[in-house]
């Protein structure tokens, strides 16, 4: 594969398993030196910066929870110290809670206060705290959801908010940000075989009539939605900027 991001520095949150370490690892096979962000998961953290240091970049793993607001700063300062600079940010990390209807009266309120402090304010956060040293020309990447433009299932609404958020914000900072040269752009997956499909399915396998719901019937795989975020980060896509992108399989056309 093209080395296309050989001398820049990714740091993608939530790295430690999922999609995350799917983004970190693609980004290292193009080249990128990569800081992964990491809350409880130490074992697993240290274990993708093993398997990214094998294909001959520079890694590590911070920790920084990103349910709170003030530890965004050190996380950014922590990967300037370590590898010098910062060019590609990747918003990643995010949670969901496990639908209830808004109408629920056991409606766990504090866990869906939770997801959007996780989800929206935290990655507001590590942005403002990137935005300040990443150079021109870098690169601004979120990870988003297809719930944040179809409300697809029911119990997602908090979900689906914070998703929506995200994507108005990153087309303001897009704008922000466009006489820099520094591109911002959503990815906006559709199920993938993570813990965060278990939670809403309870499984990693989509139940059929999900399934049914898509043209190209299946779910998308990690590598493919990391195929996207290397995309946006490289060097062809200096002129997309703005974008909201599914990776899907056409859910919800």
């Amino acid at each position: 594969m093209a080395e296309g991001l050989r001398g820049k520095v990714a740091l993608v949150t939530g790295g430690s398993r999922g999609l995350g370490a799917a983004i970190a690892e693609a980004l290292a096979d193009r080249g990128a030196d990569v800081a992964i962000s990491y809350v409880a998961s130490r074992d697993k953290a240290e274990a993708v910066v093993e398997r990214l240091k094998a294909k001959g970049v520079r890694a590590a793993a911070i920790r920084g929870d990103q349910a709170d607001a003030a530890a965004a700063k050190p996380l950014i300062e922590a990967v300037v110290s370590r590898f010098g600079k910062l060019d590609i940010l990747v918003n990643n990390a995010a949670i969901v809670v496990k639908g209830q209807s808004v109408d629920d009266p056991a409606l766990d309120t504090a866990a869906l206060d939770r997801q959007w402090q996780i989800n929206v304010l935290g990655a507001i956060a590590t942005t403002r705290a990137a935005a300040a040293v990443i150079p021109d020309g870098g690169r601004i990447i979120f990870i988003g959801s297809l719930n944040g433009t179809r409300s697809l299932v029911p119990g997602v609404a908090d979900y689906a908010g914070t998703k929506a958020a995200i994507n108005g914000y990153a087309k303001g900072i897009a704008r922000d940000l466009g006489g820099r040269n520094i591109t911002v752009n959503v990815v906006q997956p559709g199920a993938m075989p993570t813990d965060m499909m278990a939670e809403v399915f309870g499984d990693t396998v989509a139940p059929d009539a999900f399934l049914d719901m898509h043209p190209i019937r299946r779910i998308a795989k990690v590598e493919e939605v990391a195929a996207m975020v290397t995309f946006l980060a490289g060097p062809d896509a200096g002129y997309m900027t703005g974008g909201v992108i599914d990776v899907a399989g056409g859910l919800g056309i």
